[in-house]
């Protein structure tokens, strides 16, 4: 048999999710929540994470010129149906309307978790009606922070201080106690 016959995976390889945080190799406490594009390179600021901001915001401004291109060949489809004005004015409307309010429940969720989450599912069709606004505010927030940083960040910081105060305070946790010095 060989040394390490009761060890079948590799060294230094990472803990699959679910794993308790008692063994080897994984952080205990809580765990920073990923967020899209970012993973948790927004809590250090690195693994990327600037060229990944600058990828977001690139990005996410190609895609609101690109369906600019598309809504105006829609438009352009609808003139050359001669639907009338009045028809041509209502789809202007409907797309500015709803891009406005796409904007803002989207810069919303980037500050606060939403407390009617079944009001934000019925208003899922008008956010993708208006998807144009959402890849705005992707691109507004991605100047400033990732999309949703501040959020996750405060909450992180708030479920890592509960945590260090849990184990500080506990009863019996060695790990707490503070060794006397020595003489």
């Amino acid at each position: 048999m060989s040394e390490n016959s009761g060890n079948n995976e590799a060294p230094n390889t990472p803990t699959p999710p679910g794993t308790p945080s008692g063994t080897p190799g994984t952080p205990s406490g809580p765990q920073p929540e990923p967020i899209r594009f970012f993973g948790t390179t927004w809590v250090d600021h690195d693994g990327g994470y600037g060229l990944r901001r600058v990828g977001v915001a690139v990005g996410s401004l190609a895609a609101a010129v690109a369906a600019c291109f598309v809504l105006r060949f829609a438009f352009q489809g609808l003139e050359i149906a001669e639907v009338g004005s009045l028809v041509g004015m209502l789809v202007i409307a409907m797309f500015a309307i709803c891009s406005a309010v796409a904007f803002r429940k989207t810069w919303e969720a980037f500050g606060s978790r939403p407390k009617d989450p079944a009001r934000e599912d019925a208003l899922r069709g008008l956010k993708s009606i208006g998807f144009i606004g959402s890849l705005l505010a992707y691109f507004v927030r991605s100047l400033i922070e990732a999309p949703g940083e501040k959020l996750r960040r405060t909450e992180y910081e708030s479920a890592r201080a509960q945590f260090e105060k849990r184990r500080s305070t506990r009863t019996g946790n060695p790990a707490a106690r503070k060794r006397p010095k020595r003489r």
